[in-house]
């Protein structure tokens, strides 16, 4: 039996992330069903109920030394964990897990991990001196390869993968619809839209943007427009904000949702317009055209890597522009199922990659 402790931003009620776990829990356990996963968790209780996994609370520092101590390998990913955006503290936070296990003799592989950017020189430094320790890195795009360069990160072997969430296999559509119905949406009486909003540093712009072209999509599309919670309950809240500014009725799914519940929902959908990565995901994954609004480099990162761009970001995204890539996806949805098709099913095969380098990681240790 391998021993495998995860380290990520897990038991946060963020959607994209618990899919990621979701994704490399199914895998490492395809490839070994005998693996014993341990999960370091913001909500231990909530992680072992969603993933049936072990789960240890990221502030008990006891329980991670036990568990990391104990263990075959120390995953640090999926996602954007090794930044100082968003957080200054979470940087050291994770460095300081990967080096706890360094000290201790656990081999390290850095999964699928989209790197940067990171400000500063110490952390800069900091960052360079943990990940040139570490056994195996895998990453989810190519400008994190850069960035890893650029930080000066070249002794463990380095791979290009992608995001974990892309080894997650397509669900039924028919929970989704059960989810829909509940508030009065009914598949096939109209044609959906998905929209994926988030706050962003109280920005109001992209809300305005976003509120005049979910009214246009139902004027021009007789469309149902449904607003679809990554984050929960912080989305929500965004959700409602955007609805305000708009002249017709939208539909706010209001609750949270597990991995499989969201992949339905979205698989229901014409098209999902979204600034959350995630849900831009979950479009590839169910098949469903998309269009990202970008707030951070790894929205802009995933596009690419899929043959897209942003429509803009979040300071400068126009509407014509937006109502544009809305049009042309709208009436170019016959010929994107098959493209998307064969390039997810690329895509799939790079996130499978992790697990088995994860494993290769073991085997060598």
């Amino acid at each position: 039996m391998s021993n495998v402790v995860i380290s990520g931003y897990y038991g946060s009620r963020n959607a994209g992330d618990e899919a990621m776990l979701a994704a490399m829990v199914e895998v490492l356990s395809d490839l070994n069903p005998k693996v014993n996963i341990t999960v370091i968790s913001a909500n231990p209780e909530d992680t072992r109920r969603r993933h049936s996994v072990n789960a240890v609370g990221w502030l008990d520092l006891r329980g991670i030394f036990v568990a990391v101590r104990r263990a075959d390998l120390l995953i640090s990913g999926g996602g954007s964990l090794l930044q100082n955006v968003t957080s200054r503290r979470s940087l050291y936070y994770y460095l300081l897990i990967i080096w706890l296990a360094e000290l201790v003799g656990t081999p390290v592989m850095l999964y699928a991990q989209g790197i940067g950017p990171i400000n500063g020189g110490f952390a800069r430094w900091f960052m360079g001196y943990i990940g040139n320790r570490v056994k195996m890195i895998t990453v989810r795009d190519r400008g994190s390869l850069a960035e890893l360069k650029a930080l000066g990160i070249t002794r463990p072997p380095i791979e290009p993968t992608a995001d974990p969430v892309h080894a997650i296999h397509q669900v039924d559509r028919e929970k989704g619809r059960q989810i829909l119905q509940r508030y009065g949406v009914t598949v096939g009486e109209k044609p959906l839209v998905c929209i994926s909003v988030r706050e962003w540093c109280g920005m109001n712009h992209y809300k305005e943007v976003v509120a005049r072209a979910a009214d246009r999509i139902v004027e021009e599309f007789g469309a149902q427009v449904v607003f679809l919670p990554m984050q929960y309950p912080e989305d929500v809240r965004t959700a409602e904000l955007v609805a305000s500014m708009a002249k017709h009725e939208v539909t706010i799914l209001p609750e949270e949702y597990m991995t499989g519940e969201l992949l339905s929902i979205v698989g229901n959908m014409e098209l999902l317009i979204s600034i959350r990565l995630h849900a831009l995901i979950f479009a590839g994954v169910m098949g469903v055209p998309m269009i990202g609004i970008s707030y951070d480099p790894k929205v802009d990162r995933f596009l690419e890597s899929v043959g897209e761009q942003p429509v803009g970001t979040l300071e400068n995204v126009e509407f014509e522009k937006l109502m544009e890539q809305i049009r042309g996806k709208w009436n170019g949805k016959a010929g994107f199922s098959q493209q998307n098709e064969q390039l997810f099913d690329d895509l799939r095969r790079l996130a499978m990659r992790n697990a088995e380098l994860a494993y290769d990681v073991i085997g060598k240790a």
